[in-house]
């Protein structure tokens, strides 16, 4: 079994039913980033110390049964621009190179209640001005499936490290078209979320009034998933709707027939 080709759902299954430990795999992650990451250029800094401490932490609450979710001890990765205390958040750009926030965005605090594992910070076109990761102030990242391709971008980072297995999800940010770009050029699932669904605080800006931070996986559910976690009103973001979160993997399998969409005539 290749630990780090699983779905969230395979890997939430395992680790509740004590297979396998969280430290398990997020060390199995943490090797196959240190070897395969030399080429594919994903990741702008991994979180070794903190994942393992955040594995463990995970392991504790799988054991005794409290505060379990979906993503309890999954390891994930994070677009560059989204700020993380005590960890580099760069936006890919020399400017920032050296910059460490003292606080964390409301998405990496949500992810952190639910008891996921940050592996590390993924590279992106310099503060999201590009959609090839070429324009990353710091190297260039490659696609997995051809080295020599480009991976899409903005958050060109996030997919590859997806793609690659480097990690179970990723959080990326799309402004216009800087997920769903991505994902397609590397045979992930992304999504963007409807503007006001995900909480913008933290996150380093392109255009306030577009950009929404968005989950990437394997699959459908698994970004359902991520999404049922981030999502919801923030006092700390104006523009963050009042209204509850339902879950959006309840009818995930739902057939389309019937379904109404809206198309813009003009």
């Amino acid at each position: 079994m290749q630990l780090t080709n699983l779905t969230i759902r395979e890997a939430h299954e395992l680790l509740t039913t004590k297979k396998i430990s969280s430290v398990e795999l997020t060390q199995a992650m943490l090797d196959r980033i240190h070897e395969v990451d030399k080429k594919v250029k994903s990741y702008v800094t991994v979180t070794d110390d903190l994942a393992l401490e955040q594995a463990r932490q995970a392991d504790e609450r799988i054991a005794k049964g409290e505060n379990v979710t979906p993503l309890t001890g999954i390891p994930f990765s994070m677009k560059d621009c989204i700020s993380t205390r005590d960890v580099r958040t760069t936006c890919s750009s020399k400017i920032l190179e050296n910059y460490v926030p003292q606080y964390n965005a409301t998405v990496t605090n949500k992810l952190a209640d639910s008891g996921a594992v940050l592996v590390g910070k993924t590279n992106m076109d310099e503060f999201g001005m590009g959609s090839s990761t070429e324009n990353s102030g710091l190297f260039t990242t490659h696609n997995p499936w051809n080295l020599d391709y480009v991976p899409g971008g903005s958050s060109g980072g996030a997919a590859a490290s997806m793609s690659a297995s480097l990690a179970t999800f990723a959080i990326g940010e799309d402004t216009g078209g800087s997920v769903r770009m991505p994902a397609g050029f590397c045979n992930v699932t992304g999504i963007k979320p409807t503007y006001g669904r995900v909480s913008r605080y933290g996150l380093i800006a392109l255009a306030s009034s577009f950009d929404c931070i968005g989950p990437m996986a394997r699959d459908a559910y698994d970004c359902a998933t991520v999404l049922e976690h981030i999502a919801g009103h923030d006092p700390n973001d104006s523009t963050t709707y009042q209204s509850p979160i339902t879950s959006y993997t309840k009818n995930i399998n739902k057939p389309v027939k019937g379904m109404k969409l809206g198309i813009p005539k003009e």
